[in-house]
């Protein structure tokens, strides 16, 4: 049967099939960034983002094409999180602006839409890079463009944009370097290829199942840790199992239909995604040898990984139940402010206020003793969204007031919020790291003007080196390095430059690289994983070694990552 337009109720089921398939494939986005930190979140801020718009859409009982595009534009906005959250959001907002007036879509709508959306996108990126969800989005909408006037019906001329997508993802580490060096497609350029399967999916009646959880949708708090965490005899399937398929030809719809069925009659949480030569494989599995064994009648088999969760779980459960407690202290901290800032609202405006990203109980109090108005629990766990600066601005009661993001995946977000501002004048501080967002916070002068302000701001950021001292969740490599699961990586502002087996060892080793001969002041902010002893330690290597520079030690308290440092 042909169809040429899609009418609100379809439109409805569509895009929450999007949402529905980011989220069940947000786990498989996340392992591939190209860092192995163990706070990879592509998949995590786009699912996010796009269910706090689906439950807007959800809403809707007798949806109009106009308030399906208001859902789905205000929502996705104002619950961005991180920069492929935003740009996502910006994809929609788009798009929605184009078709939003009329009372159903066809191809041409879906052509002036994606160029539309593509528009709006590139706009919201300072330095936009190829080789990122911005090049499969353009891609796609050159695609559409160009079959708008065939004799093809909607369905074909649509899989065959979904299609080019994916040609144009599995190109993506042709274009930038790092991509094809960690062996990875880009992740957010996957996120929204899986958005438009899902969409495509329920378009041609494959999923018919759209239903939103209330729960998901709502994206909850900051910490999504279960306090009651499931018990080791609980794992039913007790191998995380892994691998990629080397295809000897193109897998059919039919046999990857066969392929799911049989992996889910041996295990569960199954996470399967094939194109034209490879195809891989997550299964939980009593029986991962059952799992290789299926794989090799498609072809031949690399990447094989087993972890046994079993071993793993006791570990996990002390790591959760330490970010749980440190996420109600910060949330225990947050309702303490809301307090006083309510308290505050009676009070005149005052002229300049702050806001600023904080990762961890330590930090919030040094921000708070340099004068921070309000502080939102952040970073790289759990990005922020545009509604959490929102609700913050609408806190602090001044006339002008500075965010520091205090984080490079935040920043958009934080810019979203400033354009959705009318009342007050926000100034984002592009900030990358906590460091960075002390120095600014000490280089306010409270004479000069908020633009005199601005840049001394701004300048006294540049004068922080940063370094972060974490943990590698998986093989990789970057930067020429090579990069195993469990390894302690040294992270500069340029990226990842030392890799070792000892925190306190390779902490060392990072920070000698970044002191130079103009070098006064080493700053380590211990985190949850270390102690101060610990760090002092460190500290006075540091000082019998460089003579003329001095060195603190602060208690940060910030999760995963065991020393944050600043160089100045």
């Amino acid at each position: 049967m042909s169809t040429h337009n899609i009418d609100a109720i379809k439109f409805q089921k569509l895009f929450l099939a999007g949402a529905n398939r980011i989220n069940a494939q947000k786990e498989y986005i996340n392992e591939l960034n190209v860092f192995p930190v163990p706070d990879g979140d592509t998949g995590t801020n786009m699912s996010l983002t796009i269910l706090s718009a689906a439950r807007e859409v959800q809403k809707l009982n007798d949806p109009t094409i106009p308030a399906l595009c208001k859902a789905i534009s205000n929502g996705s906005l104002r619950g961005a999180r991180g920069n492929s959250g935003v740009i996502l959001s910006q994809l929609f907002r788009g798009f929605t602006k184009v078709i939003s007036k009329k009372e159903s879509i066809g191809k041409e709508e879906i052509s002036a839409g994606f160029e539309r959306a593509v528009e709006t996108a590139y706009k919201a990126v300072m330095k936009p890079k190829e080789g990122t969800i911005l090049t499969v989005a353009k891609a796609m909408s050159q695609k559409a463009t160009e079959l708008c006037d065939s004799d093809m019906d909607l369905i074909p001329y649509c899989q065959e944009i979904v299609n080019y997508g994916y040609e144009v993802l599995a190109k993506t580490p042709d274009m930038l370097p790092v991509l094809k060096e960690a062996g990875v497609v880009d992740s957010g350029g996957q996120g929204l290829m899986e958005v438009l399967q899902g969409v495509l999916d329920a378009l041609t009646g494959k999923v018919t199942e759209v239903v939103i959880s209330e729960g998901i949708a709502a994206g909850g708090p900051a910490s999504s840790v279960s306090t009651e965490p499931l018990e080791e005899k609980d794992i039913k399937f007790g191998y995380c199992t892994e691998f990629i398929i080397m295809l000897d030809k193109e897998m059919s719809a039919e046999e990857e239909k066969e392929l799911k069925k049989f992996l889910l009659s041996i295990g569960d949480s199954l996470v399967l995604v094939a194109d034209e030569e490879i195809c891989k494989i997550h299964v939980h599995t009593n029986h991962p040898g059952q799992a290789f064994e299926k794989g090799l009648t498609y072809g031949a088999l690399s990447n094989m990984k087993v972890d046994n969760m079993r071993l793993e779980h006791q570990e996990k459960l002390i790591k959760d139940a330490e970010r749980v407690a440190a996420s109600q202290r910060l949330e225990e901290a947050r309702e303490e402010e809301l307090a006083r800032q309510k308290t505050e609202k009676a009070e005149p405006e005052k002229e300049t206020g702050f806001i600023s990203v904080s990762i961890g109980e330590g930090l919030t109090d040094i921000f708070k003793g340099l004068g921070a108005d309000y502080l939102i629990e952040g970073g790289q766990t759990m990005n922020p969204s545009t509604e959490d600066m929102l609700n913050a601005i609408d806190q602090v009661n001044a006339k002008n007031i500075f965010i520091l993001p205090n984080n490079k995946n935040i920043i958009l977000a934080a810019e979203q919020a400033r354009d959705l501002t009318e009342d007050k004048n926000i100034i984002v501080l592009p900030t990358k790291t906590i460091p960075q967002g002390i120095a600014a916070m000490i280089g306010y002068m409270p004479d000069v003007s908020v633009e005199e302000n601005k840049e001394a701001m701004m300048e006294a950021c540049g004068e922080v080196r940063t370094g972060q001292i974490t943990y590698a969740v998986r093989d990789t490599s970057v930067n020429g390095l090579e990069i195993h699961d469990g390894d302690i990586m040294g992270i500069n502002d340029d990226g990842i430059s030392v890799v070792g087996k000892d925190v306190d060892e390779t902490a060392l080793e990072l920070i000698g690289s970044m002191i130079d001969e103009d070098t006064e002041l080493v700053t380590i902010y211990y985190g949850d994983d270390s102690t101060e002893e610990r760090a002092e330690t460190i500290g006075d290597r540091i000082q019998d070694q460089y003579e003329n520079v001095e060195v603190e030690i602060s208690f940060g308290g910030q999760p995963i990552y065991y020393y944050l440092i600043s160089v100045e």
